[in-house]
């Protein structure tokens, strides 16, 4: 449950098992403690899977709630809970967010269709799994000649998604900005406010400057072969969600550029799964040698 809403709300649960997957905060920040709240609730039991990176907290609600009276489990399912707040681990670990990689492609790796094809690679029912992405993460960054190549909107338009959240942070990264469309949704759409245009640089530092300034813990990097193969030589990509269209397309534009790597990048925990007629392979990046 959200970190705030540990502390509010819990009323009339003496006696009662709470399940969380991350350990109860145990120090004062901008809200008081979860321990406190759980302690003040009356609650008799607490679950919980993943310790809290955070040194300031890690470990200290065991001591906090057992002193209390309160039992207390750890470990469960600690593995999986450990996935689901990868972004804000690394955030704590490291001052910068998880990221993920979304690439469309070809069997042959390529981004675009020939002309005269229409500009979708996949399907719909793999576009729809591009929003559950997206709503999973805080910010989408792009690159400028994307933006002036397909105009992409990069919003959530499932309304499921956006209960409760504004669209997530747009960071469209170019050197040249006047030559970016003004008709691009990402300007004109009503959540224009949500979109930055910044030069490129050192992605080390923009990924700290949205966890530190905006909050951020996971971006999603949804881009053309040139930004993205600057952030995997960089070593600031952490996963990769690439979808593999049944169709062979040639052409110059690849998803993947940069400078390479000669030993090759390791994937590790490769995970395929079919969408539609298109395949996903989600997948972490086990070698990192920057961020």
């Amino acid at each position: 449950m959200a970190r705030v809403a540990e502390v509010h709300g819990l009323g009339a649960l003496r006696g009662a098992t709470i399940y969380v997957t991350l350990e109860p905060c145990s120090t004062h920040g901008r809200t008081p403690p979860c321990t406190e709240g759980l302690i003040e609730s009356g609650i008799s039991r607490v679950v919980y899977g993943a310790v809290d990176p955070n040194p300031r907290h890690a470990g200290g609600a065991d001591g906090i709630l057992g002193k209390a009276g309160i039992e207390v489990c750890r470990g469960v399912l600690e593995a999986e809970c450990g996935e689901l707040i990868r972004g804000f681990v690394k955030v704590q670990q490291t001052g910068r967010p998880w990221v993920i990689w979304k690439s469309a492609m070809s069997l042959d790796a390529r981004l675009t269709r020939p002309a005269g094809e229409g500009m979708w690679l996949t399907g719909e029912a793999a576009r729809a799994e591009v929003q559950k992405l997206r709503a999973a993460c805080e910010a989408i960054v792009t690159g400028g000649e994307t933006v002036r190549r397909d105009k992409p909107r990069l919003d959530l338009r499932e309304p499921s998604y956006l209960e409760g959240r504004e669209i997530p942070l747009r960071v469209v990264i170019s050197n040249r900005p006047e030559s970016l469309p003004a008709d691009a949704p990402l300007f004109c759409d009503a959540a224009a406010h949500r979109t930055r245009v910044l030069p490129w640089g050192d992605p080390g530092e923009l990924l700290e400057s949205l966890a530190r300034e905006d909050g951020v813990n996971t971006v999603l990097l949804e881009c053309g072969g040139r930004l993205a193969g600057a952030w995997m030589d960089a070593g600031c990509i952490d996963e990769i969600a690439v979808f593999l269209a049944p169709r062979l397309c040639g052409g110059p534009d690849v998803p993947l550029a940069g400078l390479g790597f000669p030993e090759g990048i390791t994937l590790g925990n490769p995970r395929f799964r079919k969408i539609g007629p298109d395949v996903l392979l989600r997948a972490v990046v086990a070698r990192q040698s920057g961020c």
